[in-house]
Formats: structure tokens, sequence, C-alpha cells
């Protein structure tokens, strides 16, 4: 029997998780911006630095089920405090580095914290403290608390870039994302699994899960997402302060600020946060109503038109905002989705596990996004080759999550369907 206030939509664990998502991802949001800064002052070539975020990322990825298995098998606020810890610790050690190879292997402990402090564990403490009905909009709104930091993080950092060295810079950081440990007493897992979930041992659910096709699709669509998601945040401002043909001074970027490429390049960062707040949001709210996987397929089908048109047209301060808009609209929105998809069909018990190995998949094409992309640049001198691959793979997925069968995988052993 669950009481009243389990059903409510806003509550002090959604409150304090997405707090948690939203500082660690403002710091995550911001790294793109230190790319030209930190290569300069070494002399790097860019796949170096591109190889520590692609680290970065992996570490996220292969951390992300790991995390989740403690924060299943010891307690959620033991695993944020560890990752927490192993956040700062990699930020306050990489401030010192002075070498690629320094940077690239503290990056492990960067990626570390913020699977410890990211979506896995948070998500899968809201999921099940949320009620059936109100559950895919309190991940979207959970979800979008990390886009509300990557609005405010890419701009702050730049603006401290402005008046510190890098490195004092990610020290602030550092102390940032301990800031998050002041909310753990408010961030109390409550529990709506059902008595058959909550019978099922780890291993196995999961047996069953990997042996499921819907399972595998689901883990291959979300390759993309993190391919392209990584390999925009780490090189897309880059990329803006390079190719976009300059800023009118008739612009109304001029009277925000933004007077150079370079800003324009941090400022779309926080443009595609601002849009993912109302897609994610939008995306959590129509999964109530609609099926799961084919939300996923216009996502993925919408990334790849809006991706294409990009790099065919002239790439201007306008052309940057509009794809900006429409990117940050679809950016994180398959996250509350996946998520709700895992949970709905293998349970709320060990939903963080599951699409903790589904995120590697992610991380896994975040890796390849930031490091090709680097790779490439300094090969070629351009971002194109990695940018069209990226369209091939969302195609991809916009494909591969309609056989997908949405339906809990207990009812259809039952039916044996």
């Amino acid at each position: 029997m669950h009481s009243d206030n389990k059903a409510l939509l806003i509550t002090p664990v959604l409150l304090s998780g997405c707090f948690i998502l939203m500082v660690g991802f403002a710091i995550r949001a911001s790294f793109g911006v230190f790319q030209v800064p930190i290569g300069s002052e070494f002399l790097w070539p860019r796949s170096e630095f591109s190889l520590a975020i692609a680290i970065q990322n992996l570490a996220w990825g292969i951390g992300q089920p790991l995390f989740s298995v403690i924060a299943e098998k010891w307690g959620d606020r033991k695993a944020i405090v560890l990752g927490a810890l192993a956040y700062a610790l990699g930020l306050i050690l990489s401030s010192y580095a002075v070498t690629p190879e320094a940077l690239q292997i503290l990056e492990v402990l960067v990626g570390f914290g913020i699977a410890g402090t990211g979506f896995g564990v948070i998500l899968a403490v809201v999921a099940r403290s949320t009620s059936p009905e109100n559950r895919s909009l309190s991940l979207g709104i959970a979800t979008a608390a990390g886009s509300a930091g990557q609005i405010v993080g890419p701009p702050t950092a730049s603006w401290l870039l402005g008046i510190m060295p890098w490195s004092e810079v990610f020290l602030a950081f550092a102390a940032l994302i301990l800031l998050v440990l002041i909310v753990l007493p408010f961030f109390r897992s409550t529990n709506f699994a059902t008595r058959k979930e909550l019978e099922e041992g780890l291993g196995k659910v999961c047996s069953m899960a990997f042996r499921d096709p819907s399972y595998i699709m689901i883990f291959l669509g979300f390759f993309s997402c993190g391919f392209q998601l990584a390999f925009i945040t780490a090189h897309f401002p880059a990329l803006v302060e390079e190719m976009c043909m300059g800023i009118p001074k008739d612009s109304f970027l001029q009277s925000m600020g933004v007077s150079t490429t370079s800003a324009l390049g941090a400022f779309s960062i926080a443009v595609i946060g601002l849009a993912n707040l109302l897609g994610t949001i939008a995306a959590g709210a129509m999964g109530k109503y609609f099926q799961k996987k084919k939300l996923l397929s216009l996502i993925y089908l919408g990334r790849t038109i809006a991706a294409t048109a990009f790099i065919m047209m002239p790439i201007t301060s306008n052309s940057v905002l509009l794809f900006s808009a429409t990117m940050g609209g679809l950016w994180l929105a398959t996250v509350p989705l996946t998520s709700g998809l895992v949970a709905h069909i293998y349970g709320l018990k060990y939903m963080g596990t599951l699409y903790g190995v589904v995120f590697l998949s992610h991380q896994l094409g975040g890796f390849l996004g930031v490091w090709l992309g680097g790779l490439l640049y300094d090969e070629l001198g351009s971002y194109d080759v990695v940018w069209w691959v990226g369209v091939g793979v969302g195609a991809f997925s916009a494909i591969v999550h309609l056989p997908v069968k949405e339906q809990p995988l207990l009812n259809r052993i039952a039916v044996g369907y």
C-alpha cells in the first residue's frame, strides 16, 4: 500500500535528484570549452585533448553499471558520495596535468565521478519513487535538470576562463560537485516495484534481459545518441569558432555579449541545453500516452534531418542557433524514454543496472564520437567525415527501435510471446 505522498509528482526525491544532475552536468558539459585554451597553452594536437574526453566518456559508461550495482546492493546515497569524491579528485588532479597522458589517465576518475552522480543512479531512484502514472514525466523532469546545468555550465566556464587560468576553474568545479552532498538527506528511495519484481534476483533478471532481442536493440540504438551528443559537446564550440562566418554587428547576439565566434561556440551549447529543457520534459510527458519506441525513432529521425541540413548549408550565426535549438529539443529527450522503456519492460528493482548496461553503449558511442572527431580533424583539417558518420548512426537508431516489443518481459514469458 503506497502512501499518498508517493503519488505526488514533485517530491523531495525528485528535487534533490534534479539538483545533483544539474550540478554534475553543468561541469560535464563545459569540457569542450577547455579544448582551445588547454591545447594552446601546451601546444597539444587536438586529438590529444579529444582522447582525454573520449576516455572520460568511456569511463563514464563502464562506471555506470558498476555504480548502479553499488547503489542497489549497498545504498543509493553511498554510490553518490563515492561518485562525488571521484569527480572532485579527478578535477583537482587534472588541474595539475601538464602532459596529454596525465590528463587522459585522470579523466578515468572524472568519468567514474559522472557515473556516480549521473543518470543511472539518479533516474533509478526517481523511477522507483514515483507512481506509474507520473513516472515518465518525472524521468523527463530529472533529465531536463541535466540540461539546466548545460545552460549555465559552458558560459560560466567561458566567463571564468576570462578571469582565471583553466586550472583554477577545474578547482572551482571540484568544490562545486562536492556541494551536491548537502541534499543527500532528502534523497531517500521509496519503492513502487511490484512484489514479483522484488522477488527476482539480479542474475536472473539480467540473464533474461540479455537474451531478449528487444534489449539488444535498445542497447544498439543508444549508441548513436552517445556518438552525437559527445561529439557535439566536445567539438561543436571549436567547429563554430573556426567555421562560422562571424557575428553580424547588428545581431541580437552582440547585445547579449556574444561578439566572437568563440563566445558563440559556448553560447550554442547553452542554447542546446535551454531547448532541451522543453524537449526532454515534453518527451517524458508523451511517453505516458504513446509508445516509447516510436517516439525514440522519431527523435533519431529528427536528429538525422537536422544534422544533414546543417552541414549542407553555409555555417552562419543564424544556422548555428537554428541547429542548436533544433538539436537541443531532441538532445536528451531519448533518456527518459530509454530509461522508461527499460523500467517498463524489465521492472524497477534492477532498472539502474540494466539501464547502466544500456548506457555503456551510449558511452561507447561517445568515446568514438569525441576521439574520431579529434583524430580525423588532425588528419583532414575538418570535422565533415565524423559529422556524416553521426548522421548515419542516427538513421540506424531511427530504424532499430521499431521492432522492440514494448511489453513487460515477465508478461511476455508468461504468454509465450
